[in-house]
Parts: structure tokens; sequence; C-alpha cells
């Protein structure tokens, strides 16, 4: 076990995470944009610094870091996210969402403790959700006695735990666990955060997509306990 309490995460040694920090730290580093860093960390809230390097440019570098790296395994995809969320700059933990998002399928469910320490520290909506929807929802796909643990997270205090139970159906479409999405929706229809209040009306849209009668027939039985907010979104592309 990799992540030993909340907050707390041991890093586990592997050779090739040392190679993917130390070119990845050194190519992001040579291409540091400090005017472009000063309006991504004002639209992200000040969460982290940021380095300056747009979406296609840390991707670019990324492919070079990665070039003749071996497949991981889940020993490597624990050590590189937990290294890159040591790391002060925010591109740096983009990178560890990519990785994984590419490698989630090499890690087994004693990953989980491990996502959840991403989602919970360092908190914000440009890690968390493809954290929930690409590397959570796959892990839980993959071993369906996780969704008791999501039972769990989706009670949780913490916003960001909750918000990721919350979307990691986001891509199952009519594999979707439509009783276990809608009793998500209602623990948490009560909510007052705005992200989690958004993320009831995305999952519920994204749903819609599948079965969009299912949605609109759940809001119309439970009309009067979701938030206008929630409601709009889980209706935007299928009409009331």
């Amino acid at each position: 076990m990799s992540v030993t309490g909340a907050g707390t995460a041991r890093v586990p040694g592997s050779v090739l995470a040392d190679t993917v920090l130390e070119r990845l730290t050194a190519t992001y580093a040579a291409a540091v944009d400090p005017e472009r860093a000063v309006p991504m960390r004002a639209y992200m809230k000040d969460i982290a610094p940021f380095l300056g390097l747009t979406t296609p440019v840390r991707r670019a570098l990324s492919r070079t870091v990665l070039e003749g790296t071996p497949r991981p395994d889940e020993t490597d995809c624990t050590a590189i996210a937990l290294r890159c969320w040591e790391l002060p700059a925010r591109e740096y933990q983009y990178f560890a969402v990519d990785y994984l998002r590419r490698h989630v399928r090499h890690c087994t469910s004693g990953f989980l403790p491990v996502a959840r320490h991403l989602v919970s520290t360092v908190p914000w909506w440009d890690t968390v959700d493809a954290l929930a929807s690409h590397v959570v929802g796959c892990l839980v796909a993959a071993d369906p006695k996780l969704a008791t643990d999501m039972d769990a997270w989706i009670a949780d205090e913490d916003l960001w735990v909750a918000r990721t139970a919350l979307l990691h159906q986001l891509r199952y479409k009519e594999h979707t666990d439509t009783e276990r999405l809608f009793a998500y929706c209602l623990r948490q229809s009560g909510h007052p955060d705005f992200f989690i209040r958004k993320a009831i009306g995305w999952c519920l849209r994204e749903y819609a997509w599948t079965d969009p009668e299912a949605v609109r027939d759940f809001l119309a039985r439970e009309k009067g306990r979701f938030a206008p907010l929630s409601v709009r979104e889980a209706l935007k592309n299928i009409g009331a």
C-alpha cells in the first residue's frame, strides 16, 4: 500500500520513475514561460504555481520525455504520480494525470488509495475531473467490487472525493449503474457547494445521451430536491 493515511503518501522505489522525473523536470524547466504563467495561475484561482506551458506545448514536451521509456507497472505509475504531486508547478500534476490516463489499465484495484490521495491533495477541478472519469472510473469498471468504495466516497466530507464518486461513471454510457448514479445524486442533492451541484448536473447530462427518458423521469420524480444549476445542467442537451 503506497498511501498510508489521509494526506500521507509513501513513494515506492522505481527506476522508471527516476528516469522520467529527471527528464521531465529538465525538459519542462527549459520551456518555462513566466509571462504566460501569471494568467494561468489566476485562471486556476491560485491553486498552484504554473510554468506557463500551454497544453499543446506541454504534451509535445511530454512525448519527448517519454520517448523510448518502457511500459510501466503499477509501482511505476504510483511513483511517477506521487512524485509529480510533490512538485510545486501544476504542469507536473497534469503530466501525471495524462500518464495515468494512458496506463491505468496496468494498475489493479490496489491503486485506488493512490488515486484518492491525488484527488484530495492540491485539489481543483482541473485534475480531479480527469482522475474521476479516466482513472477512478476505469479502476471501478475493471473491478466492480470497488463500487462499495464509491458508496463511501459519495458520503465523504471532502467535496472533491464526493465529486469523484459522482463523476466516476461519466464514460460508462450503457454500462452505467443507473440506480447507483441516481442514488449518488440524491445523496448530495442538498450540498451547498457549486462544484457538487455542477457535478450532479454533469453526470446526469452525460447519462442523458444514453437514456434521456430515464433522466427526465428521475428529475420529474424528485422535483424540488435539486438546485436549479443541477437541473439546468442535466437537461441542457435533452430539454425539459
